[in-house]
């Protein structure tokens, strides 16, 4: 079942229309303006989406291929995978759960929406997208009756705080609220949960190559995963 959803959302003195749904092979071009936007150096372009990643994200696994539209402009995406996913098994890369973003391992009966990526164009920055397609991809498990939504969190702050702080102390000074993260605040104010630290998760100087594994629980799978 594919996604679509209007909202209208503060934009300066007004609200601006915003609209949520799959992307096509029509968005592909604007997807990759999107990523170059988002990821500057530092970040590796590789790592950008090509062609034939995008293509495979919306024929294995259209409903997890969202993006966002705001006065009909492409602004971001976000794209998942489905996995069986065992909370307490050993770390694992970015490259191992999304096949490198090609998602080919995908499992439609799995338990869990792994996250692949999530951006939002700088320029849309100040209306909270990235939360409005996060709790998107929350109905989508929903709808999907998964357990969870699971992904690795970059610590782009981490850099300037190594040489006094473990990646583990980092993350609890965030929780404290005396540091702030772009990515890891961000996704505390969605509504994820931090489980562990992954280290070499992903090429990433500014995070060290660590990220924090963090996941939203199905509330109404609790009781059953409880049991």
């Amino acid at each position: 079942m594919l996604y679509r959803k209007q909202v209208y959302l503060k934009n300066g003195q007004g609200f601006a229309p915003v609209v949520v749904r799959n992307y096509t092979q029509q968005d592909f071009d604007e997807l990759i303006q999107i990523q170059r936007e988002s990821f500057p150096p530092p970040f590796p372009s590789d790592l950008w989406w090509n062609m034939e990643q995008l293509e495979n994200h919306v024929t294995l696994f259209p409903e997890g291929a969202l993006c966002v539209e705001v006065n009909g402009v492409l602004a971001g995406s976000m794209t998942g995978l489905i996995v069986h996913f065992d909370k307490e098994e050993s770390s694992h890369t970015w490259q191992e759960m999304t096949d490198d973003g090609y998602i080919r391992n995908h499992s439609p009966d799995g338990n869990t929406l792994y996250v692949v990526d999530i951006c939002i164009r700088p320029a849309y920055r100040n209306l909270a997208l990235g939360k409005l397609l996060m709790q998107s991809m929350y109905e989508v498990v929903v709808q999907l009756g998964l357990e969870r939504l699971v992904g690795g969190g970059r610590m782009p702050g981490f850099h300037r705080h190594a040489n006094r702080l473990t990646p583990q102390e980092y993350l609890e000074e965030v929780l404290r609220g005396q540091l702030q993260d772009p990515v890891i605040t961000f996704l505390l104010h969605a509504g994820r949960t931090p489980i562990r630290i992954l280290e070499n998760y992903l090429e990433d100087e500014q995070s060290l190559h660590h990220a924090v594994l963090m996941e939203w629980v199905n509330p109404f799978m609790t009781r059953l995963l409880e049991i």
